[in-house]
């Protein structure tokens, strides 16, 4: 994942910054009580503190707690996104601007239970839409089912392993839920991630529908090109 960085300026005049690192250095000693393992641990988290003592995924949270612990969901925010390819901006409310950023971090983790979520984090579009998201995943998923068959695999052009996938991810967000509301003071960051946990529900439920929706608006390109030439 190429390095991207997210830049806050908030209502009242001050700002951060937060760089999301493909391998960021953290001192263990550092880390905050509520990133060990056993603290709050999702019900479904195939770790052991004996070989990872930390959350991966809450030890990327570190830096963002820091930044907007104190912060209001509602306060408006002015945030800009630089990556090596370009730079986005957007004026929006802490929550929506703070959920883009953990989605990032929460994805680019090393967390076993998003792995399916680190292509996206690789090639990061900053506040995509429910219908974007949905067309990038199930994208990036039957994009790796192609190779899996390539290789010799069993390939899922159901999308059943994307939908079990995002199941788990709800254990997850509920987990990290917890975590959050002892490690801040205010409601923004517990309301950005209560906004990816949202989205975590409504994809498995959704995807056909979602899917049945994007093929109308992909089919007049594919069935243009299947005509034949005058």
């Amino acid at each position: 994942m190429h390095n991207v960085l997210y830049h806050f300026r908030f209502a009242d005049g001050h700002t951060a910054s937060c760089a999301v690192d493909a391998q960021p250095a953290q001192d263990a000693a550092e880390l905050p009580a509520w990133t060990a393992l056993e603290f709050q641990q999702c019900a479904n988290c195939p770790l052991r503190p004996e070989t990872t003592p930390h959350c991966p995924m809450a030890v990327r949270f570190v830096p963002l707690v820091a930044m907007v612990g104190a912060l209001r969901s509602y306060d408006q925010v002015e945030v800009r996104v630089e990556t090596p390819e370009r730079t986005v901006s957007k004026d929006t409310t802490v929550q929506r601007g703070i959920g883009a950023l953990m989605g990032l971090l929460s994805a680019s983790s090393a967390c076993p239970r998003v792995d399916f979520l680190r292509p996206m984090a690789h090639f990061h579009l900053p506040f995509a839409s429910e219908e974007e998201t949905i067309y990038r995943a199930a994208s990036t998923y039957l994009l790796a089912q192609y190779f899996i068959e390539r290789e010799g695999g069993i390939p899922d052009w159901e999308l059943e392993g994307l939908k079990a996938n995002y199941l788990a991810l709800q254990t997850v967000n509920a987990g990290m839920a917890k975590r959050l509301k002892r490690a801040i003071t205010a409601d923004g960051a517990i309301n950005a991630f209560l906004l990816l946990d949202l989205l975590a529900k409504v994809l498995p439920c959704s995807i056909d529908e979602q899917l049945d929706e994007l093929k109308a608006k992909l089919r007049p390109a594919s069935a243009a090109s299947l005509e034949p030439p005058l």
